[in-house]
C-alpha cells in the first residue's frame, strides 16, 4: 500500500494522547482525490497520510486542487499542535518505507518538533510602489555582442540591482523593527516596472498572534508608499530545515 504524506507531528496531540501501534482514522478530515486520512504511529511520533494509488486517474499526476487539499490537512493538523509539513507530492511506496524516513531522520524531527513547538508563521506582502525607483526597476537589456557596450550596459544592470536589494533590505529591517520575530525569511521580485514585493515569513509565538496583528495595523500606518497584506497564523512552512523538506519516500 503506498500512502500519500501531509506532515508529522507527536502522537500526543491526537487521539486524546493516547499512543497507538496502528493507523487510525481522523475523522472530519478529507484528503487527496476526497480520501480518509489516517494518523500512521511511529513511536513519539505520528505520520498524517492517506492511502495512494499509484494506477489510479493517471498514476503520479497530482492535480492543482491538490495543492489546496494538501494544505487544508496540514492546517486542521496544526491546531492541535506542532506540525512538520511534508513537500507536497511525497509519496511512500510501502509502510516500510514510510517507517524507514521516519527512524532515519528521528533525531531530526524530534529537533524540530521542539524548536517550533507553540510556534505560527505569519505572511507579510509588502508591495513597494515608490516612485524613485521607477528608474531601479527598469529593465536593462544586455547587448548581444561583447565589447565596451556589452560592459556598459552590465555594469549599468549591476548598480540597478545594487539600488533595489539596497531598498529591499532597508525595508526589511525596518519591518523587522517593527514586528520583532523570532525567525524570518524574505524574499524580493520585480512585480512591475516601478514596484516590487517583498515576501517575508515571520516565525512567532502562537501566544502573540493578536500583538503581531495589531502591529501590522500600525505597520500599514507607518510604511509609505507601501501596499500590506498580511495572513496567517500558518503552520511553520518555511522554518523547516532542508534535509525535512525533501525527506521521504518516492515523489
Amino acid at each position: 500500500m503506498a500512502w500519500y504524506a501531509y506532515c508529522l507531528t507527536e502522537q500526543q496531540n491526537l487521539n486524546n494522547g493516547v499512543r497507538t501501534r496502528r493507523p487510525f482514522l481522523l475523522e472530519g478530515i478529507q484528503g487527496v482525490n476526497g480520501a480518509p486520512v489516517l494518523s500512521y504511529p511511529s513511536g513519539e511520533f505520528a505520520v498524517i497520510v492517506s492511502e495512494y494509488d499509484r494506477t489510479a486517474d493517471g498514476g503520479d499526476k497530482l492535480e492543482d486542487k491538490t495543492v489546496l487539499e494538501h494544505a487544508r490537512v496540514v492546517s486542521v493538523c496544526f491546531r492541535n499542535g506542532t506540525v512538520l509539513p511534508f513537500r507536497f507530492g511525497t509519496i511512500f511506496d510501502s509502510d516500510e518505507a514510510l517507517r524507514q524516513a521516519v527512524r532515519t531522520n528521528r533525531r531530526a524531527f524530534g529537533m524540530s518538533v521542539a524548536r517550533l513547538r507553540g510556534k505560527a508563521e505569519m505572511h507579510l506582502k509588502v508591495l513597494v510602489k515608490d516612485g524613485s525607483l521607477r528608474a531601479a526597476m527598469a529593465d536593462v537589456v544586455l547587448p548581444d555582442t561583447v565589447g565596451g557596450d556589452y560592459l556598459i550596459k552590465l555594469r549599468e544592470k549591476a548598480s540597478k540591482d545594487r539600488e533595489r536589494q539596497t531598498k529591499a533590505r532597508g525595508l526589511a529591517v525596518q519591518v523587522h523593527k517593527m514586528f520583532n520575530p523570532l525567525e524570518e525569511e524574505i524574499s524580493c521580485k520585480r512585480v512591475n516596472t516601478d514596484g516590487m514585493m517583498i515576501d517575508i515569513a515571520h516565525l512567532i509565538d502562537s501566544k502573540s498572534v493578536e500583538k503581531y496583528q495589531n502591529r501590522y495595523s500600525s505597520a500599514a500606518k507607518q510604511l509609505k508608499n507601501c501596499e500590506l497584506v498580511l495572513s496567517g497564523p500558518w503552520p511553520p512552512y518555511h522554518f523547516l530545515p532542508g534535509k525535512l523538506r525533501t525527506v521521504a519516500g518516492s515523489s
